[in-house]
């Protein structure tokens, strides 16, 4: 008898509608903003992508350390699928905001204290894929990525106070240090925006880590089967 997964099917249908409550908050809820129009709505994806990005770092650390501590591979499978969701978040934040600057800073992209963070920061995280690939056995390439996983999560402190470090054009908007002040409608609608993403993390995250754990016991099936192979 097949097995339903009903935790996931719950799951999506609630990140579902949550996305559906956002995305009409943003359109239809959400006050057009004074300076910048209708461009500002991408506000609301572009600063929820970049906390769930900053979230799944977080996690992927704890994952890394729980490996370090435990050696137990649901922690290093929980570490590499929250990376991989993050980086699709934190690349979807990226280039949402050089939607956005565009109209209103006249270029897609400039080289302010910010931005040249988060370019690293995704440099970085693509680096700990890259680490894992080039080592052969598995076990020991586990264990160098946790290490760097916890070391690369230095990269969400300094990109958060960045701005607040290095005053430069990326407004600062959520402590009023920005030329947009958020209206009580505006408050709102970033939040259903951050509830709706962080849900679709932890659908999507939750689908990856189903994946790993298929991909593991089809690689100890192969192991098993060539091993039998050989003793016969």
């Amino acid at each position: 008898m097949r097995h339903r997964d009903t935790t996931g099917l719950a799951l999506s249908i609630t990140t579902s509608v949550a996305l559906l409550i956002a995305q009409g908050m943003v359109f239809l809820y959400a006050p057009r903003e004074a300076t910048m129009g209708d461009v500002q709505r991408i506000f609301y994806f572009h600063v929820s992508s970049a906390w769930v990005g900053f979230f799944a770092f977080f996690v992927a650390m704890l994952g890394s350390i729980g490996y370090l501590v435990k050696g137990q591979r649901k922690w290093d499978r929980l570490a590499l699928s929250s990376i991989e969701v993050g980086l699709a978040f934190m690349a979807a934040a990226v280039i949402m905001g050089s939607l956005w600057a565009r109209p209103v800073w006249g270029t897609y992209w400039t080289w302010e204290p910010r931005l040249t963070i988060s370019a690293v920061q995704l440099l970085v995280y693509l680096a700990y894929l890259m680490l894992r690939a080039a080592v052969e056995n598995p076990e020991q390439g586990a264990r160098f990525a946790a290490v760097y996983g916890v070391v690369a999560f230095v990269t969400v402190p300094v990109s958060w106070f960045a701005i607040r470090w290095w005053r430069s054009i990326h407004p600062d908007m959520l402590t009023s240090g920005g030329e947009m002040a958020l209206t009580p409608r505006m408050s709102h609608t970033l939040a259903a925006s951050l509830v709706a993403l962080t849900l679709l993390y932890a659908a999507v995250l939750r689908q990856r880590m189903r994946l790993g754990r298929f991909a593991d016991a089809l690689a100890s099936l192969r192991t098993y089967v060539e091993r039998e192979g050989v003793d016969s």
